[in-house]
């Protein structure tokens, strides 16, 4: 398994943009697909973005297509989640997931999280 650690929350206005980062150890993280999602209190935990191991594919939720773009460098064990156009309805924590040879969909198996970053969107 790997261990993820997310980065590049804040507090920030709308329309504002931020980059979320999510860090991940051990050397077969090019075997993962990755996923982003977010959380609000009382809510469950809701997909975001995904991609495939390999990047090729990308998939999204209809609240932030055209808005959030996911993506990853494997040299890095990074992966990130470009947020542009940010609304109040955007704020949460946001985790990031790992699923070993997955989808990238939001149906994936993801089996590895990380601690979370809160995004703060003000209006």
């Amino acid at each position: 398994q790997v261990q993820l650690i997310e980065s590049g929350g804040g507090s920030v206005q709308a329309g504002d943009s931020l980059r979320l980062s999510c860090a991940a150890s051990g050397r077969t993280f090019s075997s993962y697909a990755m996923g982003w999602f977010r959380q609000t209190t009382g809510k469950n935990r809701a997909f975001v973005a995904g991609i495939t191991w390999s990047g090729s594919s990308t998939y999204y939720a209809d609240s932030v297509k055209g808005r959030f773009t996911i993506f990853r460098d494997n040299a890095k064990n990074t992966v990130y989640l470009q947020m542009n156009s940010l609304k109040p309805e955007d704020t949460a924590v946001y985790y990031c997931a790992a699923d070993r040879w997955g989808s990238g969909t939001s149906k994936g198996g993801y089996d590895c999280w990380g601690q979370g970053t809160q995004v703060t969107v003000s209006s």
